[in-house]
């Protein structure tokens, strides 16, 4: 029998404590975000949601306000899945349940980072949620000794989910056109490798790939993972000074890479 997963919104300084535990469980090393500091926000316009197994909180996302240029919006800090329970679209769950709250609280857009070699966290956030991103930050949280980021700088994508846009709610998908140009990469005996020193031409549609299984990668050749960091960065730094801006990731069943599809930030309904 399937179990039945339940998704809600957390208020209680009790609920504050099972998210604190998962993410201590999740991310062992660097800890959890403490109590005090989740109830006070989601107290002050911030957003707690939790996806429950048997009462067992297997999942969760935390967010708190943000404020620039006299525009309110929500910082979607933290999602974390128990492992067991990958894979199964809690992901998505959570992150619908908040965009619906998000709106019936009054915002407009949610803004969060993750890493761009990270594959499945890119599918969910811009090919199924239709997050768009035209921000990179290097290092952005320094080092970090855990698990899925050490020996790397914590380079990130910051997307912004405009979740009221035409983008968003009409989810069409941008189909890959048959002149779109494809950054260029081999494959080498460690992996595959991208193509040094490309010339990206002017063109309506970007293909960038990156690694399919980057943790693996990781485990396997670190070198090879930086190599990865680092001319992707290049990258996409220079796309977005171009004003694309990162709309899906393709996958490949028989690649050793997806890609990432860019457009012109300009031609999009947000």
């Amino acid at each position: 029998m399937t179990a039945t997963i339940d998704i809600r919104v957390l208020n209680s300084n009790e609920e504050m404590r099972q998210m604190y535990q998962l993410e201590e469980f999740i991310w062992q090393g660097e800890g959890g975000i403490p109590v005090h500091q989740t109830i006070t926000a989601i107290r002050n316009g911030g957003l707690a949601i939790g996806a429950y197994c048997d009462d067992q909180l297997v999942g969760f996302s935390y967010s708190f306000p943000g404020f620039k240029d006299g525009k309110a919006y929500l910082c979607s800090h933290n999602m974390g899945i128990h492992p067991d329970y990958r894979d199964k679209g809690i992901g998505a769950s959570l992150k619908n349940r908040q965009k619906a709250e998000a709106a019936r609280i009054g915002y407009d857009m949610l803004t969060w980072t993750y890493d761009p070699l990270e594959t499945r966290n890119g599918y969910l956030n811009l090919s199924k949620l239709r997050a768009v991103c035209s921000t990179y930050i290097e290092n952005c949280y320094g080092e970090f000794d855990d698990g899925l980021n050490a020996g790397l700088p914590t380079d990130r994508f910051k997307v912004e989910w405009w979740i009221k846009s035409r983008h968003v709610d009409e989810r069409i998908p941008a189909p890959v056109k048959d002149d779109a140009f494809y950054i260029p990469w081999k494959q080498a005996a460690s992996g595959p490798v991208l193509a040094d020193d490309v010339e990206i031409p002017e063109a309506a549609q970007i293909m960038v790939p990156v690694p399919a299984a980057f943790q693996t990668i990781k485990q396997e050749d670190m070198s090879l993972a930086l190599d990865w960091r680092l001319k992707t960065r290049s990258v996409f730094q220079e796309l977005f000074q171009k004003e694309y801006a990162a709309v899906s990731l393709e996958k490949s069943a028989e690649e050793p890479v997806h890609h990432y599809l860019l457009v012109k930030r300009e031609s999009l309904q947000i």
